[in-house]
């Protein structure tokens, strides 16, 4: 019977630039985050009506692909599929690394970072932004908990049950950060019952994405190659569903009865945001990978995997910028029958994101690849099958 013996990642290859490169992009981020903390946020491109800017932007992008990238241990631990069990460690670190560099990148674009301890001890339950810090921090604790029981063999007759639940709470999370615009009824972008599911949808995609470009670059070429086929297959059928997701949420919008004008705005204004949708989004960011995936022969390699996985990324950040930006960018509907004058309001408001906060954002990408790095080091993460 065919055993899997797991390793730390080697100082060979990729190990030493990514460690390099992550430590300098973080402390860009540390600088720019210094910046807009003592000059204020009239350094940046938002404003009055766009409030939330690119740091939201990349921060949800990478909290929702933490609870995607924990779809290979769920599949190996809820689904008990056993191809996917030596694979389910990688899943985990990948996920609470994630998570902590989306959580970073919030906290320092709110502000007054020291005021966290505010928030985690006095709750208003009636915010879905107080939920998010339980949800949060539940799923941190959770993760660790779940990886607990598969690095330890003491622990592991508790791999399942902290598997489901795992499994659960990130459902409850992904749906959380989907439902703080779905219950938004002020914006017309947004206050939609899909918003919940299709972040789910969307985070399977992405998490898988991250997942992919730390197996090429970490994982054994041996490994990689054995397990290739069916990873890749899967990834095809999640960016395919990342796909039927977005087209429902188009075509909720376009027939709701407030929301045509919105979608006829992003998607044939003169805005920027037709060009994120139908170039970036569609066709670089959905069409392109599964060209490079090549449905229907799954031996591609490594550097098209690779490629594939930046692409679906950079057209998920489009997707994630269009959809947070876009909707608050777009004038709401004050009063219903009434056409609303006045020289602040009304219009189309305008948002350019400075690099202080493209910085900033990227600052948590290159948090999240730290941290991946230094768990690949510490723990036996990598398999090694025999």
């Amino acid at each position: 019977m065919a055993s899997t013996s797991y390793q730390p990642v080697t100082t060979d290859g990729a190990f030493k630039p990514a460690i390099f490169v992550s430590l300098i992009l973080i402390a860009i981020a540390a600088i720019a985050a210094y910046n807009m903390e003592h000059a204020g946020h009239y350094i940046t491109g938002m404003n009055n009506r766009v409030i939330w800017g690119m740091p939201h932007v990349l921060a949800i992008f990478l909290i929702i692909s933490a609870s995607g990238a924990l779809n290979i241990a769920s599949i190996a631990s809820v689904f008990d599929k056993a191809f996917y069990k030596p694979l389910a460690r990688l899943s985990a670190a990948i996920a609470i690394s994630l998570l902590i560099g989306g959580l970073a990148v919030i906290l320092l674009d709110l502000g007054r970072p020291d005021r966290l301890i505010v928030a985690m001890t006095y709750y208003n339950f009636s915010s879905i932004f107080a939920w998010n810090i339980i949800l949060y921090t539940g799923f941190v604790l959770l993760t660790i908990i779940y990886l607990w029981t598969m690095l330890d063999w003491q622990m592991e007759r508790y791999k399942r049950m902290a598997g489901i639940a795992a499994f659960c709470w990130r459902l409850i999370l992904t749906a959380g950060t989907g439902s703080i615009f779905g219950v938004l009824i002020a914006r017309e972008a947004y206050h939609l019952i899909i918003m919940g599911p299709m972040f789910i949808v969307l985070s399977l995609g992405y998490g898988m994405a991250f997942y992919m470009i730390v197996a090429c670059l970490f994982m054994p070429s041996v490994e990689l190659e054995n397990r290739s086929s069916r990873l890749v297959k899967l990834m095809a059928n999640l960016i395919v569903c990342s796909l039927a997701a977005s087209l429902i949420y188009h075509l909720s919008n376009w027939f709701w009865f407030d929301s045509a004008s919105f979608e006829r705005f992003i998607l044939t204004g003169d805005q920027i945001y037709p060009l994120l949708i139908w170039v970036l989004q569609m066709g670089t960011g959905t069409v392109l990978p599964l060209l490079l995936l090549k449905p229907g022969n799954y031996k591609v390699t490594k550097i098209s995997i690779l490629l594939s996985s930046v692409l679906f990324i950079a057209g998920g950040i489009a997707q994630i910028y269009t959809l947070v930006i876009a909707g608050q960018a777009y004038p709401m509907s004050l009063l219903e029958g009434y056409q609303i004058e006045s020289t602040f309001y009304g219009d189309i408001a305008v948002y350019t994101p400075s690099h202080w906060e493209i910085l900033l954002g990227i600052g948590g990408f290159a948090l999240a690849l730290l941290l991946i790095i230094i768990s690949l080091r510490l723990f036996r993460l990598l398999p090694e099958s025999k």
